[in-house]
């Protein structure tokens, strides 16, 4: 859909007063304010509860007691209730309560395209036709000119289903963290492309013979995601199975084009030639870890908070030693990124638009992840109690709070004690909220990288609800043989000199039908929405 397009959509929800998007909303507006825009702070008009599916992280447990839980009710006259889930556990649960139509009325802490499988059910609510009850969202979309983003969450039917978190900018958090006590010792500069980086691996390798100079995390999930748009391709973490060409105007399949043989073969040299430890793509990540706490390896996968929390504390055995992320490698494919401003959001369940307090929710959904002083709050918590600001408008966490590298030391935590700055309500928000908790190193490393190209995303080709029963049946298979394949032509259990061979098992998945059914969804929502 175009910009004006949803302009249009949005601007005809406001003209009926009892609806949203064709959606009759009388007898839904208990507890909601009569006028609510963007900046207001939203109170219910009596108290509420509404329920919320929680992912609990491990490192900091949900409590009762958090502060959270009562300033939001004091706030907003709204109780929250969660509904606790382990996150080893979330994904699954979710898949269970939501099929089996038991989830609260928020459920959180969904990824876009997640909600892809809850579609067709009429489980989850298409919650686009409610942005009219949610001003905050609707100027964000507007200011940030986000409807390219959200049109890759659109449905057959042209709607999409998640609230997602959204950023002002694109943020990219990952890269490669190196040594660098060791690339000064050596005469070696910070590498700004790939080609560099196997440079200076070959130049540590030659003063430690014994060593593998990268032994990676996240195996490889995180490294092969933050290299790929440099070759022109995506992998790990981003890997998606249709890859728009933009010469030819259509989807091709990702693991056989010829951008993701490039990136293999990269990958294949680093390890073949002793650079890159083999079991970066199997081992857990506290062994690699230790291997670069102890000095057997010099670099590995990082983001901001691994930096602070993994790296410099295990570097403390070793004199001297210090460490930092470079920035991201360019590579055959320009010096680019590929970062989405969309971040983990909502699905509402269907049945939360038949309470008589639907409009109060929507409105308590706009306020708390969509309006300015909702994502401060979520992130720093209470002025005066948890941070203070300036007249600048520069905020400090009181020095007994700790946070990532701020107030390492300090006896309280504000995610453990407090609840803020967690994983199921602070995230998006402009560029100056999310960096006003980056370290002075942080700030510098993202400027590094400000300069880059973001690579488009392709157009929307969604599935029907028979199409994706199709596509399900010819996705696993196809990637399983990717993931398999790669990891064989990265590690040499297989020869690069078969590559054709595994194109043709590829397609003997059902490689070729599936990306024309791809295509033809992409051509039908074209013709559709324009």
């Amino acid at each position: 859909m175009t910009a004006a397009g949803l302009v249009a959509g949005l601007a005809a929800c406001s003209e009926e007063e009892g609806s949203s998007g064709g959606v009759n909303l009388d007898g839904k507006r208990v507890a909601a304010m009569s006028d609510f825009k963007a900046g207001d702070q939203f109170k219910a008009t009596e108290p509420v509860e509404f329920r919320v599916l929680y992912s609990d992280h491990p490192n900091y447990p949900v409590k009762d007691d958090w502060l959270l839980w009562s300033e939001i009710t004091g706030r907003t006259n709204v109780k929250v209730k969660p509904t606790i889930v382990p996150m080893s556990d979330y994904e699954q649960k979710r898949s269970l309560v939501v099929g089996a139509g038991d989830a609260p009325e928020i459920i959180a802490k969904t990824y876009p395209n997640q909600e892809d499988a809850f579609v067709a059910s009429g489980a989850i609510l298409p919650v686009s036709d409610y942005l009219d009850l949610m001003p905050n969202l609707k100027a964000k979309i507007e200011k940030w000119k986000l409807q390219p983003e959200l049109d890759t969450l659109r449905q057959d039917d042209g709607k999409f289903y998640l609230l997602p978190g959204v950023h002002e900018e694109p943020w990219q958090d990952y890269t490669l963290a190196f040594r660098t006590d060791e690339l000064t010792r050596l005469g070696l500069a910070t590498p700004k492309t790939w080609d560099e980086v196997y440079t200076v691996l070959k130049a540590i390798k030659a003063a430690h013979p014994d060593s593998y100079p990268l032994s990676d995390r996240f195996q490889g999930n995180s490294i092969l995601n933050v290299a790929a748009p440099a070759f022109g391709a995506t992998a790990g973490w981003g890997y998606e199975q249709a890859r728009w060409n933009e010469s030819t105007k259509k989807y091709e399949y990702s693991g056989a084009a010829a951008e993701y043989k490039k990136l293999v073969e990269f990958f294949h040299k680093l390890v073949a030639e002793g650079l890159m430890d083999p079991e970066s793509f199997t081992q857990k990540d506290e062994p690699a870890i230790q291997k670069f706490a102890t000095g057997k390896s010099f670099a590995i996968s990082t983001n901001a908070q691994t930096i602070v929390n993994d790296y410099r504390p295990g570097l403390k055995n070793i004199p001297g030693a210090t460490v930092a992320k470079i920035p991201v490698p360019s590579g055959p494919n320009g010096d680019v990124l590929r970062v989405t401003r969309l971040e983990n959001g909502l699905m509402i369940s269907a049945k939360a638009a038949e309470s008589d307090k639907f409009v109060a929710m929507m409105q308590f959904i706009d306020w708390l992840w969509y309006s300015d002083e909702g994502a401060e709050f979520a992130k720093w918590g209470v002025k005066g109690t948890t941070y203070d600001k300036d007249a600048s408008g520069k905020r400090a966490l009181k020095s007994d709070i700790g946070f990532g590298g701020m107030n390492p030391d300090a006896p309280k935590k504000l995610q453990k004690d407090f609840g803020f700055q967690g994983g199921v309500f602070a995230y998006g928000g402009t560029t100056e909220l999310l960096q006003s908790m980056f370290t002075e190193e942080e700030v510098a490393f993202q400027k590094s990288i400000s300069g880059k190209k973001n690579l488009p995303f392709g157009p929307p080709a969604p599935f029907s609800d028979t199409e994706r029963e199709q596509a399900t049946l010819w996705e696993t298979p196809l990637k399983d043989l990717t993931t398999q394949a790669t990891l064989q032509f990265i590690l040499g259990d297989r020869d690069l000199s078969t590559w054709d061979a595994y194109v043709k098992e590829l397609d003997g998945k059902g490689m070729g039908q599936y990306v024309q059914l791809v295509n033809s969804a992409y051509e039908r929502y074209k013709q559709k929405n324009g």
